[in-house]
């Protein structure tokens, strides 16, 4: 059996878009696109109107590559401001004999009454191990026998407002979502291994405007932080230091510079007009030190934030973001975090730009929490059950995110 799903981000710079297919333990990738975003300002949506038309025209490519229109969503919303505590579920076994799927959204149902902060809505539940009876860190307690299940796991807020505004703009481009999770929680599905799954690491995320820096331990978000400085920084290095327009400066940063200048081409130039009116030819050796530099910037910021955050050895770090696609990228992580650190790569034909990471990575831990508990879910079919229990376009604060996820709990 195949199963469907989509997954959606409305980021700073575009909208992006991808459909995938499961078939027999594979993720293949049916069509992805993207779009550039209007509405959206450095993370959030300030014109609902746009942003819709924004969505609506990623949605218009997607449908002409697949045949059929997407209609439910898994969407990927930024972990800005979010809050994580730990909190214990215990409940007993519906038939001791073998616990399934229904005991384990039973647990985490119970983990998790009472938690809802005031103006915070919980977005992830994320097990950190089980216990059945007296047998403790069970990492997946189905078909084992037991009369008590109890789970001890990570919740995640974020303030309602942040949330409901891009629940409410997805809703009126005529898309349902089925489910949510953090950008960041996508990046670390778009490439973890048993590896990651098993250690402590970082996930840094250079985004248009920002940088977000997660931290994990075993899978399990715990810390994150964001870094006012991002890849529209490059652009407006680039503008001020050789008076170009933003059109020009963000050219070459996509399609002629390199992260570092040791590996420039020496004869090669690009051509722009300056803001006076006079021509002017830009060497890639002079454009690539520039970039170079602020690269360089972001990098060391994140590798403080990483101490910030957290005292732990880091086992490991990704860096994913539309800036980690620049050429020579990886020479200057390699660099800069002496071999520790590696640059995001999804080998996913159809997705092989690391733009799509987290609304990849948000079907990908999808699929995995339906796994845990036992249910399974397919976004086109005839018989999908109906998710959110409100289709109003405007959403207020008696929305509950639980509407949206509640099948994977009720």
């Amino acid at each position: 059996m195949s199963n469907v799903y989509a997954g959606i981000e409305l980021g700073t710079d575009s909208v992006k878009l991808v459909v995938c297919e499961k078939a027999q333990g594979k993720f293949h990738v049916l069509a992805a696109s993207s779009s550039e975003s209007k509405g959206v300002r450095n993370g959030q949506i300030v014109d609902d109107k746009a942003c819709v038309i924004s969505i609506q025209k990623t949605l218009d490519r997607v449908e002409k590559m697949l045949g059929f229109r997407v209609k439910k969503v898994v969407c990927a919303v930024p972990p800005t401001d979010c809050k994580m505590d730990i909190v214990v579920g215990n409940v007993e076994v519906v038939n001791p004999s073998e616990i399934t799927g229904l005991d384990v959204s039973n647990v985490l149902n119970e983990a998790i009454k009472g938690h809802s902060s005031n103006g915070f809505e919980i977005i992830t539940a994320t097990p950190i191990s089980f216990i059945v009876d007296d047998n403790e860190n069970i990492r997946d307690p189905k078909g084992m026998s037991g009369n008590n299940l109890e789970a001890k796991i990570v919740i995640s807020s974020i303030p309602k407002s942040t949330l409901y505004k891009i629940l409410e703009v997805i809703n009126m481009a005529g898309l349902e979502t089925i489910d949510v999770a953090y950008t960041s929680t996508g990046d670390y599905y778009a490439t973890h291994n048993e590896k990651y799954d098993n250690s402590v690491g970082c996930v840094i995320n250079i985004g248009e405007t920002s940088t977000n820096i997660s931290i994990f331990n075993k899978g399990i978000q715990i810390k994150n932080a964001l870094l006012p400085v991002g890849s529209n920084n490059v652009d407006k290095d680039l503008s001020y230091v050789f008076k170009c327009n933003g059109n020009d400066s963000r050219y070459m940063k996509e399609n002629f510079v390199l992260a570092m200048k040791g590996y420039a081409d020496e004869t090669e130039s690009y051509s722009v007009v300056c803001a006076d009116g006079t021509p002017k030819d830009i060497a890639q050796v002079e454009a690539s030190e520039v970039v170079e530099a602020r690269v360089r910037e972001i990098l060391n910021l994140s590798k403080n934030e990483i101490k910030n955050l957290t005292n732990r050895e880091i086992r490991y770090i990704i860096v994913t973001g539309g800036l980690s696609e620049l050429q020579g990228f990886r020479y200057l992580v390699d660099n800069e975090f002496e071999g520790l650190a590696k640059v995001c790569k999804i080998s996913t034909i159809g997705i092989r730009h690391n733009k799509y990471s987290s609304a990849y990575g948000v079907i990908r831990y999808f699929d995995e929490k339906l796994s845990l508990r036992g249910r399974d879910y397919n976004m086109i079919s005839s018989y999908d059950e109906e998710i959110l229990t409100s289709t109003e376009n405007n959403l207020n604060d008696d929305y509950n995110i639980r509407n949206i996820f509640g099948h994977l709990y009720d």
